[in-house]
């Protein structure tokens, strides 16, 4: 039977220094594993939990009212957001001064998207191409996109709004992570679109989870009747599928 041989000090050293360069790689894994987790469905998670606190302290968001004076009334809130930070208080702004009612106010009185639920403002870029991943991908980064080829609000047709861009984590960002709560809305939520100095009020009739190459929904249908679709990625923080929300003209 043969008897191995000693191990030398060399050897031992070559054998730590491997052992330190496996640890060293594993732990990089293991860290770069977490941060692309965090980093992916970090987003969601924080409006998820946005949503949760507003519950817990009974926020309740409206939209700013634009009936008494029609657009040059929207013109003097906009007016008001510019020159008043605090009419775009935080949510932690409004619970430490011990507000419950929010008033949202429009980003844009061009094109934007409000929905009271999950306290949703944002701006709507219109005529962005939703088979142009460059192109929406730019656009998702500073606003919500309106497809290109579907109708505008007041034309009798499907207005279709989306914000998909969450395949990777560094293509999240705070206008499509929003649009997760998309999941919260229920049948008869309601959702205001300010166009072109008009506002627009619907109702959510109903949503539906498609597969991610169904895009049928996006023509216009001119002469159809009028209605919005909402459309997110599904779950929140994959490509996998597409939550859409349809909610018609209250």
């Amino acid at each position: 039977m043969a008897i191995a041989p000693p191990k030398t000090h060399n050897s031992r050293r070559g054998e730590i220094i491997r052992f330190l360069i496996f640890r060293t790689i594993g732990n990089f894994l293991i860290l770069f594993t977490i941060f692309g987790i965090l980093a992916t469905f970090g987003p969601a998670l924080f409006y998820e939990a946005q949503y949760k606190v507003a519950q817990i302290f009974h926020i309740h968001y409206s939209v700013a009212s634009t009936k008494e004076d029609g657009p040059s009334e929207l013109g003097k809130l906009l007016v008001k957001m510019r020159e008043e930070p605090q009419a775009r208080e935080s949510l932690l702004g409004s619970i430490m001064r011990g507000d419950t009612e929010k008033v949202l106010i429009p980003d844009s009185a061009k094109f934007s998207v409000v929905i009271p639920k999950i306290g949703a403002n944002e701006k709507v870029q219109e005529n962005v191409d939703p088979n142009n991943e460059e192109e929406y991908l730019r656009v998702l980064q500073g606003s919500v996109a309106h497809a290109r080829g579907s109708a505008f609000p007041g034309l009798n047709g499907t207005t279709y709004l989306f914000a998909h861009s969450a395949d990777s984590f560094w293509n999240v960002g705070r206008y499509n992570a929003v649009f997760y709560l998309l999941n919260k809305l229920e049948v008869g939520d309601g959702v205001t679109i300010f166009y072109n100095n008009e506002r627009y009020e619907y109702l959510v009739k109903k949503t539906e989870i498609v597969s991610a190459d169904d895009t049928h929904y996006m023509a216009s249908n001119i002469g159809q009747g009028e209605r919005i679709i909402l459309q997110t990625c599904w779950p929140p923080g994959t490509a996998w599928k597409r939550l859409l929300v349809f909610a018609e003209p209250n």
